[in-house]
């Protein structure tokens, strides 16, 4: 755009004028989150929606969020996560795994030549994939809500949202091996490779276990873990077929229930029913950075861009996080799957 003045007051209108456009960055979505280094806000302009409906999509899409996300809540309530600056401008985190080194030696002079150690790294990388879910509302619903003064239905906003929580959620739990990117791989707790696996002496419902046979069961993985030098603490998550047997008797005229029995084991953070968590599996989780944290590239957002003249409003509610597993090179995981 060119202004016709004379003299210096021209040129300070153009180049307020050149500031602004080169700030709202038009010509489409694409041509927009390039000219603003990839970040998000870019499209979440005001051109169409009000600030207050902009906030009525965005409380209903994180209220939903936050409700679906059991295991990622838990570790990003225990600070287990890696926020990236700019997500959304990045497609893999690299990271390094290190090695260990030999014991110290003992001498009484400490002349003794020792050997020269060193560590040693390994690049590994791990996909950030968009997760996203879209929905639409046309002009004329828009205007009806703002004419009649009635709030816009965030049904679709809120569907929306927990179709993205719930597919993080899962990602946690069953990772993605199929799904590859950059030389890295997606994992979660039941299909990182350096995990420690066993078998449950019998399906943790009331009728087929006692409350020793699962109190057996979970002291055999904190077991496992302590073999695979992860000390705790822990979380444990169950299947939704394994929750009611854990409010059982621990045994015949018990005043505990098998729950709170188990919950008395040192370590034991929790037991948590896990939706995404198919059945038959029982997840024992170090709820430490060196086992698993959370990779928030973006939090669930919604963005907004426009189809047809202007008649069609097309709303994404989109986020970046994975899980990232992590053991040393040695292969000692802190994650033990038992089915």
């Amino acid at each position: 755009m060119k202004i016709r003045l004379r003299g210096n007051k021209a040129n300070e209108v153009q180049a307020i004028v050149d500031a602004i456009y080169q700030k709202q960055a038009f010509g489409g979505a694409a041509k927009r989150l390039l000219a603003n280094g990839m970040k998000v806000n870019a499209l979440r302009t005001n051109d169409t929606l009000r600030k207050d409906e902009w906030k009525h999509y965005d409380t209903a899409v994180l209220k939903v969020a936050q409700e679906r996300l059991i295991g990622v809540a838990d570790l990003m309530g225990s600070g287990l996560v890696y926020n990236m600056a700019n997500g959304l401008g990045k497609m893999v985190l690299e990271y390094e795994n290190v090695s260990t080194i030999e014991a110290a030696q003992m001498s009484m002079d400490a002349v003794t030549r020792g050997n020269n150690d060193r560590v040693e790294y390994d690049l590994v990388s791990l996909p950030l994939p968009i997760i996203h879910k879209d929905f639409q509302i046309n002009i004329r619903v828009l205007n009806a809500s703002r004419t009649t003064g009635e709030s816009l239905d965030t049904t679709m906003a809120e569907l929306s949202a927990r179709m993205v929580a719930e597919k993080m959620e899962e990602l946690l739990f069953t990772g993605s091996s199929l799904y590859s990117f950059g030389g890295g791989i997606i994992y979660g707790y039941l299909d990182d490779p350096n995990r420690n696996t066993g078998s449950l002496t019998a399906g943790w419902t009331a009728s087929a276990a006692s409350g020793t046979t699962i109190l057996t069961d979970l002291r055999n993985m904190k077991q496992a873990s302590i073999n695979a030098k992860h000390y705790g603490p822990w979380q444990v998550y169950i299947p939704t077929a394994y929750e009611t047997a854990l409010d059982d008797d621990f045994k015949a005229a018990s005043d505990k229930s098998v729950r709170s029995r188990l919950n008395e084991m040192e370590g034991i953070r929790g037991i948590k029913v896990a939706d995404k968590l198919t059945a038959a599996n029982v997840v024992m989780v170090q709820m430490t950075s060196d086992t698993i944290r959370w990779v928030n590239g973006m939090s669930p957002t919604t963005i907004e861009w426009q189809t047809d003249g202007g008649m069609v409003f097309h709303f994404k509610v989109m986020a970046i996080g994975v899980p990232q597993t992590r053991s040393d090179q040695e292969g000692n995981s802190g994650i033990v799957h038992y089915s």
